[in-house]
């Protein structure tokens, strides 16, 4: 059984929501860049830079560096770098509304279960936030308020606005510092090994877990922290609340089991 949680951390992609492969060079950014920069690129090259520029940051990404660019750095060190220089220019200094447009995606969905995990969580009088990277954390509030879920959160952590990167374990300490709790008494949920668990247990945690997503089965686990507990979707986590409490997990409604498994 795992210490019962005074505040529960969670991830936004692969925890909160997920959204199908996307566009890196999706056509209205690639007509918005066009315009902005007065067609001194055409939109075939604009669109390769965007491509080019998506890999390039994922690879970036995935070094795990514990500071974040800001959006203007992002914009040129990955994609415009090439680029006149007015057209680099006008890119910097629109770079924050450009970024939301990059980091949007119109297939977002909130993860199975994680309405109801959401609520139960609400019910037992945990405060909630999100600690997530991003390139724009702004597009994640505006989804998870389209969503109907925003108003849960008591504070989103985004790394774009913190400064830091997950596994910085500063990300989840600002988070438990806006909650008013000890991140010791934290339980935080993410879908990696190699950058949440991390991040977890370097800011000691009461509890990390792990929930599957696709980025959780690309990762070889071997040479990464293990998790307290594995759940498949908000579903598994929602039924680990009440056993932390001294409760019975609630039973098999509203569209799936109870699926958690503490390790």
């Amino acid at each position: 059984m795992l210490p019962s949680p005074r505040a529960l951390l969670l991830d936004f992609g692969g925890v909160l929501a997920d959204a199908p492969r996307h566009d890196p060079a999706p056509p209205e950014l690639v007509l918005r860049l066009y315009n902005l920069t007065g067609g001194v690129l055409s939109p075939g090259e604009i669109n390769r830079s965007l491509v080019a520029g998506d890999a390039a940051y994922a690879a970036w990404r995935d070094e795990d560096h514990p500071d974040e660019l800001t959006h203007a750095e992002a914009w040129g060190r990955f994609v415009t770098t090439d680029w006149p220089g007015p057209a680099r220019e006008a890119v910097c200094l629109r770079a924050a509304a450009l970024a939301y447009d990059w980091t949007w995606r119109p297939g977002w969905a909130l993860r199975p279960g994680i309405p109801e995990a959401l609520r139960a969580a609400r019910a037992a009088g945990l405060p909630m936030a999100v600690v997530s990277n991003t390139l724009c954390g702004a597009a994640h509030r505006d989804f998870l308020a389209g969503a109907g879920v925003g108003g849960l959160f008591a504070a989103q952590i985004y790394s774009d606005e913190a400064g830091v990167r997950k596994p910085n374990p500063e990300m989840i300490w600002r988070a438990a510092r806006e909650l008013g709790a000890p991140a010791g008494g934290c339980w935080f949920v993410g879908d990696s090994r190699r950058r949440d668990i991390a991040c977890a247990r370097r800011a000691d945690v009461t509890a990390a877990i792990l929930m599957r997503s696709p980025r959780t089965d690309r990762e070889d686990p071997a040479g990464w922290p293990e998790p307290d507990a594995f759940v498949e979707d908000g579903f598994g986590l929602r039924d680990l609340l009440p056993a932390a409490f001294g409760a019975e997990p609630p039973a098999a409604t509203e569209g799936g089991p109870g699926r958690s498994a503490p390790r």
